[in-house]
């Protein structure tokens, strides 16, 4: 089924005249798959089908853009063994993860297509007219959300599924009534042709409109940034790396018409291991952070790459086992032979500091791009006189900080970047007691962690994946969770519009029966 050619909306095409081919980490071979680098001329074709398929498309119902997303899920479903076999050929990463991210990615359309089914989330405000309101009369005003036009998703690295073709970017793009083109992302690019296929299909059944949909393909940077640099184009949704995520962002705002990127980027993950960890449960954690430094060779971005504690005996005993623990474990393959090269290059950058020691290192022959893991070991001063330090290497890697006393300890914190996650092991009575550490903890992270790993984002309304830059690009919208699709609508006021004329979500017999703020009160009765 694998063409290698690009999807402008329904239609395939291959008008470049340049090609590459993916590749399977395990081998260390390239595939026989074949791509078709998009044309300039493939692109303009892309944003014209979506700028014209938006005229359509944004009036489309909640039920309407909801039935679409979970014939989505049910054809990515449907493709069954072939689109497994191709991740797992195009990634290393194993079948079972495989699986598993595939059932995450049918979540998260589902889910999307349930909260538009419930349609609340336009947040649907009406102030109605007071006319005999004195020194001067009330008009009626009412407001809610709208999309914003086509959207390019660029697809990431280390989710080959839940953040790329079909994945929480897309989700939300299309369930806000936008359309999307996929950049997608070179290392797996026949996983995102089968999944582009699902898409298509999907549109088709359910009557969506010709571009709602397209999938280009590139292994440099050039589509991408014409694509950012498009006029047609009204916004962008990156996940990967700091150096890729802020210069997407610096094109974006050059532009005459500059237009907003929400890009997931670097993030070392902070944990900080209060005293009664170590009473309580030392050696437990120890095996616990192992396996999350590990998991996935370690290819998270919520990896904890930064472990701080106070200087003890007991926590150079956590040091100790942790070093034992992950020393047993096997290193497993990267997902491209570059990664892999980064991995050692910031492995060896950082380990080259003369402020460092090493706790563990896996210094036994292994597979071409498998990744041995390291953790080191620094003094809290010696880390606050050396930002390199602060540096993620994105593997499995991490630092433990030995502070002397709790002052230092806070600040550290508070001299660190932006993070997607901080974490602290403790107990309560414990967390009440340093506060100012939990503060300042608090202030560089999107999600802060009470005693667990940082690795595993659980997909809900409440979960917030962002943070200060340079976790993300805007450290108030998250990429996971229903909320992401509040990053590709703006708010419009309808003043003294006639009833007939208004969005259905705004009129006084309320037909989609949402909840609303009327008059500063929440309600979902007709008015």
């Amino acid at each position: 089924m694998i063409s290698g050619k690009n999807y402008i909306g329904n239609k395939k095409s291959s008008k470049g005249n340049k090609t590459y081919r993916t590749f399977d980490p395990n081998l260390n071979i390239a595939t026989e798959w074949e791509f078709y680098e998009a044309s300039s001329e493939e692109i303009d074709e892309a944003v014209d089908l979506a700028t014209k398929a938006f005229s359509e498309y944004k009036n489309y119902s909640g039920i309407k853009k909801a039935e679409f997303l979970k014939t989505i899920a049910d054809e990515i479903e449907a493709l069954g063994d072939e689109l497994i076999q191709t991740y797992v050929k195009e990634s290393g990463l194993p079948e079972g993860r495989a699986k598993g991210e595939r059932g995450r990615t049918m979540g998260q359309l589902r889910a999307f297509a349930t909260l538009l089914e419930e349609g609340s989330w336009v947040e649907a405000t009406i102030d109605e007219a007071q006319p005999d309101r004195q020194p001067m009369p009330k008009v009626d005003i009412r407001k809610m959300l709208v999309p914003i036009g086509p959207i390019v998703v660029f697809g990431s690295s280390n989710f080959p599924f839940a953040f790329s073709t079909a994945g929480g970017d897309t989700a939300s793009v299309l369930a806000s009534g936008c359309p999307v083109i996929v950049k997608s992302h070179p290392m797996h690019a026949g996983t995102g042709e089968l999944v582009s296929l699902a898409i298509l299909k999907a549109a088709e059944k359910t009557g969506m409109p010709n571009g709602v949909f397209s999938n280009l393909n590139s292994s440099g940077i050039e589509v991408g940034q014409q694509l950012v640099m498009h006029s047609g184009v009204k916004g962008v949704g990156f996940t990967g790396s700091i150096k890729g995520g802020t210069a997407l962002y610096k094109l974006a705002n050059e532009r005459k018409e500059p237009i907003p990127v929400f890009a997931e980027m670097g993030s070392i993950n902070p944990v900080v291991v209060l005293p009664s960890a170590l009473n309580e449960k030392s050696e437990d954690w120890a095996k616990q952070y192992a396996g999350s430094i590990m998991l996935g060779a370690g290819q998270f971005c919520t990896n904890p790459g930064l472990i701080l504690g106070l200087k003890s005996e007991t926590f150079s005993n956590f040091t100790t086992t942790l070093g034992t623990e992950i020393s047993t474990l096997l290193p497993s393959v990267m997902l491209h032979p570059n990664i892999h090269k980064g991995f050692e290059k910031g492995k060896q950058n950082l380990s080259s500091q003369p402020e460092t020691s090493v706790v563990a290192s896996y210094d036994a022959a292994a597979a071409p791009n498998f990744a041995q893991q390291k953790v080191l070991r620094v003094s809290g001063s010696d880390f606050l006189k050396n930002p390199t330090l602060h540096t993620e290497v994105f593997g499995p890697f991490s630092i433990v900080v030995e502070c002397d006393d709790a002052k230092e300890l806070e600040t550290i914190l508070n001299a660190l970047e932006g993070q997607l996650t901080g974490t602290i092991l403790g107990n309560e009575n414990e967390v009440k007691e340093y506060t100012a550490v939990v503060d300042a903890l608090q202030s560089r992270v999107g999600r802060i962690i009470f005693n667990g790993v940082p690795t595993g984002v659980e997909v809900c309304p409440s979960m917030h994946h962002g943070g200060p830059f340079p976790a993300s690009s805007d450290s108030r919208f998250t990429s996971v969770g229903t909320s992401a699709i509040k990053r590709w609508v703006r708010p419009v006021s309808f003043q003294n519009w006639p009833q007939e004329s208004l969005p259905d979500a705004l009129k006084d017999k309320n037909p989609l029966g949402l909840t609303r703020i009327v008059n500063g009160l929440h309600s979902n009765a007709e008015i």
